[in-house]
């Protein structure tokens, strides 16, 4: 018996980053990132660092960290838009650079 394997072509391999997620063309919703991958958020007037912590078919649950130093978790449905910066994933509209939440004046 011989088994042939196939290759697929380059072009249809998944290519990952260096961040261990799938290329910008892949992951267009927050559903489709794994559990630990990291974002930046909207919240309210300022954007903040979130976790993903878990996911379900209904939500997906993230940890946000607030300027006080604790954390808070909020659900966002798993069909929510992202857009990138290079290989970050954003979630929410507007400009995250000016408005990022600054955390500790000391550093």
């Amino acid at each position: 018996m011989s088994a042939s394997v196939e290759r697929p072509p380059e072009d249809e391999l998944s290519v990952q980053d260096s961040g261990g997620f799938a290329s910008s063309e892949t992951v267009l919703t927050l559903g489709a990132l794994p559990l630990g991958a990291r974002l930046i958020l909207r919240c309210k007037k300022d954007w903040r660092d979130a976790t993903i912590v878990a996911t379900s078919i209904e939500k997906v649950r993230l940890s946000v960290l607030a300027p006080s130093g604790r954390t808070y978790r909020v659900s966002r449905p798993p069909g929510s838009p992202l857009t990138f910066d290079g290989s970050i994933p954003i979630l929410g509209e507007g400009s995250w650079r000016a408005g990022l939440v600054r955390y500790d004046s000391r550093w």
